[in-house]
């Protein structure tokens, strides 16, 4: 059990445990006071701060060390990479649990899913320092740029679209899959 506290540590867990605690105590505390709900791009918003506070973790110090031990990365990897999805959609889910008013749990886990494919893909590409480029980057333009209609229009603004149209769900799922399996095979790059 001390190698799990070990690799915690060094993945900063506990640092990201309290980011995603606090943004999920002020989503609370924002939305309880009676202000109304929040809408679609604030929750959205919300779970992308979550899997960026959870994504600085998907590397370790010194990544060329980890690449020469003798263990096999590659179920950790995966390992870490789902449950911190999993962590960033519970943790909106409990928001809600608790009274305010956000998304649709079909769309909190869908979105989380593809979020955290996202920044695996982020990390795969430019390393774990800067692994919440993708999953800030495909945000920025899903909330900027106007959704146009059609299959385009689903895959590129699945973040924002129904979570029951067939587009939107399989890229949330198909960006799940490919980061996750890129992420475990290959690693953060150094």
């Amino acid at each position: 059990m001390r190698w799990l506290t070990l690799y915690a540590r060094s993945r900063r867990v506990p640092t990201s445990a309290a980011a995603v605690t606090l943004v999920a105590l002020a989503a609370w505390a924002l939305n309880h006071n009676g202000a109304g709900p929040m809408g679609l791009g604030i929750a959205v918003l919300i779970l992308t701060a979550n899997v960026t506070a959870a994504s600085v973790g998907l590397g370790g110090p010194d990544v060329a060390l980890e690449r020469t031990a003798a263990i096999r990365w590659a179920p950790r990897r995966a390992a870490h990479a789902l449950l911190a999805g999993a962590v960033a959609g519970a943790a909106l889910l409990a928001t809600q649990a608790a009274g305010a008013e956000l998304a649709p749990a079909a769309l909190v886990v869908r979105d989380s899913a593809g979020l955290i494919g996202l920044a695996a893909l982020g990390a795969v590409l430019f390393g774990a320092h800067f692994a919440w480029t993708l999953p800030i980057g495909w945000l920025a333009v899903t909330l900027l740029v106007p959704v146009p209609p059609g299959i385009a229009g689903e895959v590129g603004g699945w973040m924002i679209i129904s979570p029951a149209t067939t587009a939107s769900a399989t890229t949330a799922w198909a960006l799940l899959a490919t980061g996750t399996v890129l992420y475990a095979a290959a690693g953060p790059r150094r």
